[in-house]
């Protein structure tokens, strides 16, 4: 059953820290999962989140570490000595260590890495954290199991042994040169069907996925879904194997990425969540909203070229919110299906063939709105049969546009280099508002002649 915080257990676990019962705290609990006991972290004041922290075991408090939003792990590390922080990290994996790590002031940083106990665990946190956070590099740890290809099998067996202390979960056995240069994999079902003193060279599978240090995390994410991998083993410039990312980092970076994507198309220029200061909320979304501003300035400029209509057909204005905002559902659809696509590495084909298919499905959705709306004016709001038909036809045309800019900008974009989730949202909607005005009022003026 799925955890589920009530107001009842937190007034509980309010009291006993009240009460200081502590005993009575460690069994409500430790039979609780990190998570959990995380996300009752997030409810509490930061006061009595330190207290219990205190009380865990370091085993238990270690993983809720990692698993806190980013601003209540922050307030929780700033009311922890180094040397308590340090603790914490004794009992990470590497990549989680140096994530935590890389969070905390440059001189708490320099503490806490002073108080490693194990001198091995903290060289290889200060390795992972020369890397660009955003790069394999700063993704992998750097705990896993690996072998020498001139070793025979019972070799092997006894130094996995020895390794396997040390890491978590054991997803590959990687074969090295002397060199410590990656060669391959080795299947564990080869390893205990096989003869001991078989050599390993002679049984280990030579084709191997490997990512390079500097790749992005992004592209790392792709590759990992793409060839359904739950680990994948990452080497430096010269084929050398330093580390390995898992499937339980790859998962945040997608989720990090959608969450990205749909602030962009929502039209927040970067990352900011509902608790954030007002003064950050307004920097994330007061671009879009000047850009969108600035739209309507073109909007009303251009309807003012269009006075003639208001003398001679006030009725056109009626429509013309219908037609604008058709015009950015269309742009806004058609630009998510492909930034939906580009995104999954589904499009193929070339661009033309795109654009003509855009316009083929464009052309029957329009005709078959424009049959609405035309019925619709005539038969409910009794407009006149030249108005009708001067809608219907810019509808159809408004629409074939949009659907064209919407599936354009985003390929466009992509192929420059540039988050094609930027053309969604405020972008498309203020673009295709400003061209469905200026069709409808054009295509108005040659058929009604203004």
């Amino acid at each position: 059953m799925q955890f589920k915080i009530s107001k009842e257990l937190l007034v509980q676990i309010e009291q006993l820290i009240h009460q200081k019962a502590d005993n009575e705290l460690e069994i409500l609990l430790n039979d609780m999962h990190h998570a959990d006991i995380a996300e009752i972290f997030d409810e509490l004041e930061s006061e009595e989140a330190i207290y219990i922290f205190k009380i865990l075991d370091s085993e238990i408090t270690a993983e809720i570490l990692t698993e806190l939003e980013d601003d209540v792990r922050e307030k929780l590390l700033r009311g922890l000595s180094a040397k308590e922080i340090a603790e914490e990290l004794d009992e990470l994996d590497t990549d989680d260590a140096a994530d935590i790590i890389a969070e905390l002031p440059q001189s708490k940083k320099e503490e806490v890495i002073s108080e490693l106990e194990d001198v091995e665990h903290a060289k290889d946190i200060v390795d992972l954290l020369r890397y660009d956070e955003d790069s394999a590099g700063g993704l992998m740890g750097k705990e896993l199991v690996k072998v020498n290809e001139n070793w025979n099998v019972l070799t092997c067996v006894k130094e996995m042994r020895i390794q396997a202390e040390n890491v978590t979960r054991v997803h590959s056995i990687y074969v090295v040169d002397d060199e410590n240069r990656l060669k391959g994999r080795l299947s564990l079902k080869d390893l205990l069907t096989t003869s001991t003193k078989t050599p390993i060279s002679d049984v280990y599978i030579k084709k191997v996925d490997s990512v390079r240090v500097n790749d992005s995390n992004v592209e790392v994410a792709r590759i990992m879904q793409k060839y359904d991998l739950e680990a994948i083993p990452v080497v430096d410039e010269m084929g050398r194997l330093v580390g390995r990312i898992t499937i339980d980092d790859i998962v945040d970076v997608i989720k990090d990425e959608a969450d990205k994507d749909y602030q962009l198309a929502a039209g927040i220029s970067q990352d900011v969540e509902a608790n954030d200061s007002i003064l950050e909320l307004t920097k994330a979304r007061l671009p879009w909203l000047v850009l969108a501003l600035f739209g309507g300035f073109i909007s009303v400029t251009l309807l003012e070229t269009f006075q003639g209509a208001m003398q001679f057909h006030k009725e056109l204005f009626f429509f013309t919110p219908l037609i604008a905002a058709m015009a950015g559902n269309v742009g806004v659809q058609s630009s998510a299906i492909i930034v939906q696509g580009l995104a999954n590495h589904s499009i193929s084909g070339s661009i033309v063939n795109r654009l003509l298919k855009e316009i083929s499905l464009s052309l029957l959705n329009g005709t078959i709105l424009a049959v609405i709306l035309f019925l619709g004016s005539h038969f409910l709001l009794n407009a006149d049969i030249k108005i009708g038909i001067t809608v219907t036809i810019a509808l159809i045309s408004v629409i074939i546009i949009a659907s064209l800019i919407g599936t354009s900008i985003p390929l466009i974009l992509n192929k420059f280099g540039i988050d094609p989730a930027l053309a969604t949202g405020p972008f498309i909607t203020t673009s295709n508002d400003i061209c469905g005005i200026l069709i409808y009022f054009s295509i108005a003026k040659l058929i009604l002649g203004f």
